[in-house]
């Protein structure tokens, strides 16, 4: 079974065993925590969205904190001695999907 949930404004696909990295959340780590905001559950039976999947739980376990890779930005201007750079690294939280609970029947 699987689920689309949404989190730190971004959707993620997501099935029971799986580790992601989604926007900084403010849990500590080791704790449970569960997404409430469920788009779509697919599964054997087929895929269910809106009035159906009322209620639909994804409970996770929060693995750590971090911060990702750098990303350089450099903004350049031909035959005009302008250069600038600039670096940013962004925020993240890893997480583990313990559980999917069905919504409405």
């Amino acid at each position: 079974m699987y689920a689309v949930v949404v989190t730190g404004g971004k959707q993620y696909r997501v099935m029971q065993g799986e580790t992601l990295r989604v926007e900084l959340l403010d849990v500590e780590a080791g704790s449970e925590i569960k997404l409430e905001n469920v788009l779509m559950l697919g599964g054997s039976d087929g895929v269910k969205i809106g009035d159906a999947v009322k209620g639909a739980v994804v409970s996770a376990k929060v693995i750590g904190h971090g911060r990702a890779d750098k990303v350089r930005i450099v903004k350049f201007r031909r035959r005009k001695h302008h250069r600038k750079q600039m670096g940013h690294r962004q925020h993240f939280t890893e997480i583990e999907i313990t559980g999917i609970a069905g919504g409405a029947k």
